[in-house]
């Protein structure tokens, strides 16, 4: 460790959302560039700071500033360098050598505790000088505040975001009860505030450590996908968490339901824990949509005499369900249908849209992802949207980080009479609740989807728990038609979700089965058939070739196949740059997928000659896309994702990015690619499922090859289990 002081001549980089800098900082004679998390250093104040000496490729050598302090200036002419450097707003260089020359070295005590005496500096008016003495009190107190927060491991960036959000009254909250933190402050969850707590002295068994653990538990179990847990296995998670025995959780339950923070409703196996704002989500989701469900009469001839119309359009007939499919849309509010590949979900969805644009009314398409709305469009030949375009993202609740905002909502609903909505199975309820806010009373709404599928990433089993309450007209399409007969995917598909025995020695055009005895051989196996046997036979770039893997580690896990993939598909070259990450090397050429939703992010589509056609905000789990850019200078990594949204990252952004050469079958849900590869040897029983093979093997388009022991896959088709999913809004329906 180093240790340097000087003044900040320059700030050549800041973001202000992470505090990470880029300084100039001139002392013992000699300029020395400084990074890290800076986020209070101004240009003109005279700091010390602590770090490591590194050598970066492009800027040469830079100091990594670890800690760092900002030193009050002293001497007459630090006090005017530092006035003068604008670093107070209003004082300029002409005004700051007036202000040093009346007071001298008195100058700082003058601003910080006898501001109004700075009128008898001409250019000061009373109101002026108030205000540049508040500004320096504020500055002061921030560095009293960081120094407070310092003792307790707090980083310089979220000492700020505690300074800002509390003001003085962060010394009470952290010396009672820092777990606010976790509750008032995005980016600050449990174990942060928890860490804090065992270093201000919190007993381990305080209320206020239980009440955050319940609510941290249940929030990660929200992660997971549930959207409530049994209250014993809220109590038995708790426990576990907090490493401490907890006699009852009842009583802190009922303190948090008084808060409004909790809800807890009985049922025949015992009461049940939610969040509140998810169980409202469920209600409210529930009451629309059965409020949306009305009956309409309409003439059967003349909807037959249409049919016959359309049938003829498209040189094809209907079967019997998709002609209910058609007619149960015309006559019923809500509609649901579903069906596994190659069952005419697609035609029924053209026949539908052209019944309604005879009638003259509005259809909007959209699904949950880019890419499933791309194949919606493609396939139905009428524009598709995400649902998130559909509604347009307006970024954030300003009270609710975690909470998306919509400029369509009941104050201003989708102007459409019908809304079709494509792989439902992937809408989870904080998006389902959000589309039926959009939703006008007597628009027609009709979910499409496999119901067979994996459930949402996100919390809720939405399709699911709307069949299950039998609430509302259900099409079910069971019939293969010829055409995706003659396909092994789809014939194959249907078995595996039957539980039916597939011939994995079959000869096939687009099912293969490569039999390998360890991971190194079907690592192999796989790089052979993503680097040259596939795009050989379906003609098709690498990149439209996706291996799909059950688990996230492992030796046949997501994050070791990207790292030996990378090296094959996009190898170091000198002429592309690269970026150093906390696991690996982003590489220009590189195909990455973003793991969280961001709503503030920017995209941009450009044209020809660099305009931008189209911009807007959001980039959304499971969206991929290549690197195009990588700028050290700037440090930025440019990333086109679908639909040519090209979206600009800070490095210190990087985190949300992840290589995507090899996914999770879950992160593939919706995704087609012309070829999947999937990789199976072993794995833990309740994670190898049927509805997860049956997943994997729907994502291609033109072929699937799976690498590895035969038991493995039979074993998977034979499996019932699925992962259980604590979701109620079936519950809600049936008692509305």
């Amino acid at each position: 460790m180093e240790t340097i002081s000087g003044y900040v001549n320059k700030i050549v980089y800041r973001n202000e959302e992470t505090g990470y800098a880029v300084v100039e900082l001139f002392g013992g004679g000699e300029e020395t560039t400084v990074v890290g998390s800076l986020s209070m250093v101004e240009e003109g104040e005279y700091i010390t700071a602590e770090g490591v000496r590194k050598l970066h490729p492009l800027y040469g050598e830079q100091l990594a500033a670890e800690t760092y302090q900002v030193q009050a200036p002293e001497d007459v002419m630090s006090m005017e360098r530092y006035l003068a450097s604008g670093a107070v707003k209003g004082i300029g260089p002409a005004l700051a050598a007036r202000i040093v020359k009346k007071f001298g070295e008195d100058t700082f005590r003058i601003l910080e505790e006898e501001p109004e005496r700075l009128v008898q500096v001409k250019g000061i008016s009373e109101r002026m000088a108030m205000e540049l003495g508040s500004q320096v009190a504020e500055k002061r107190d921030l560095r009293q505040a960081v120094l407070f927060l310092q003792k307790y491991g707090i980083s310089l960036n979220l000492a700020a975001k505690i300074f800002k959000q509390y003001g003085s009254e962060l010394y009470t909250v952290i010396e009672q009860n820092p777990y606010r933190l976790a509750d008032d402050i995005a980016g600050v969850g449990f174990k942060i505030a928890d860490d804090i707590a065992a270093r201000a002295g919190i007993c381990a068994d305080s209320d206020y450590r239980i009440k955050s653990g319940i609510l941290y538990t249940l929030f990660q179990a929200i992660t997971g996908g549930h959207v409530y847990l049994p209250l014993g296995e809220l109590w038995q998670e708790t426990n576990r968490l907090l490493d401490v025995e907890i006699p009852s959780i009842e009583e802190h339950v009922m303190d948090l339901v008084m808060d409004r923070r909790l809800v807890v409703k009985k049922e025949e196996d015992g009461p049940i824990v939610y969040a509140a704002k998810y169980y409202y989500m469920e209600m409210t989701a529930a009451k629309r949509l059965l409020e949306l469900d009305f009956s309409r009469e309409i003439s059967e001839e003349e909807a037959l005499s249409r049919l016959a119309g359309i049938e003829a359009e498209e040189g094809r007939s209907l079967d019997e369900k998709q002609r209910e499919a058609v007619l149960g849309a015309a006559g019923r509010g809500v509609l649901v249908i579903t069906g596994g590949p190659g069952t005419g979900k697609t035609t029924t969805i053209r026949a539908i849209i052209r019944f309604f644009e005879l009638e003259g009314l509005e259809v909007e398409l959209a699904a949950p992802t880019g890419r499933a709305a791309r194949r919606m469009a493609e396939a139905a030949g009428h524009e598709a949207r995400t649902i998130h375009r559909l509604l347009e993202l307006a970024g954030m609740q300003e009270e609710e980080q975690e909470r998306v905002r919509f400029s369509r909502n009941r104050n201003n609903p989708l102007e459409a009479d019908v809304i079709i909505i494509d792989e439902m199975s992937m809408v989870d309820i904080q998006l389902m609740d959000s589309l039926l806010d959009a939703v006008a009373a007597g628009t027609r709404l009709i979910l499409v989807g496999d119901r067979d599928q994996l459930p949402s990433v996100g919390p809720g089993n939405v399709l699911k728990d709307i069949i299950q309450s039998e609430r509302f007209h259900v099409v079910r399409l069971t019939r293969i038609f010829r055409q995706a007969g003659a396909s092994d995917i789809i014939v194959n598909a249907h078995k595996i979700n039957r539980g039916e025995p597939v011939d994995l020695g079959a000869r096939s055009r687009d099912f293969l089965f490569v039999r390998r005895p360890d991971a190194n051989a079907v690592i192999n196996a796989v790089i052979g058939l993503v680097c040259k046997k596939l795009p050989d036979y379906l003609k098709v770039p690498m990149y439209d070739i996706q291996v799909l893997a059950p688990m996230r580690r492992g030796v046949l896990g997501v994050e070791r196949l990207n790292r030996i993939l990378q090296e094959y598909l996009n190898p170091p070259d000198g002429k592309k740059t690269e970026k150093e990450w906390s696991q690996g090397v982003f590489r220009e050429g590189d195909k990455v997928m973003q793991i969280k939703n961001n709503y503030q992010l920017e995209w941009e589509i450009q044209g020809r000659g660099g305009t931008v056609q189209e911009s807007g905000t959001g980039v959304f789990n499971g969206d991929i896309g290549m690197v195009k850019e990588i700028n050290a200078f700037a440090e930025e990594m440019k990333v086109e994702f679908d639909e040519g949204r090209v979206v600009t990252y800070g490095f210190e952004e990087l985190h949300e990015l992840e290589l995507a050469y090899a996914v999770t079958i879950h992160k593939a849900q919706g995704s087609e690619y012309a070829a999947v590869v999937i990789p199976l040897l072993s794995g833990p029983r309740m994670l190898m499922t049927r509805n997860l093979l049956y997943t994997a093997v729907t994502r291609a388009r033109s072929c699937v090859c799976i690498v590895g022991l035969p038991e493995t896959f039979l074993a998977m088709a034979r499996s019932e289990t699925e992962q259980r999913r604590y979701s109620s809004l079936d519950k809600r329906l049936k008692e509305l």
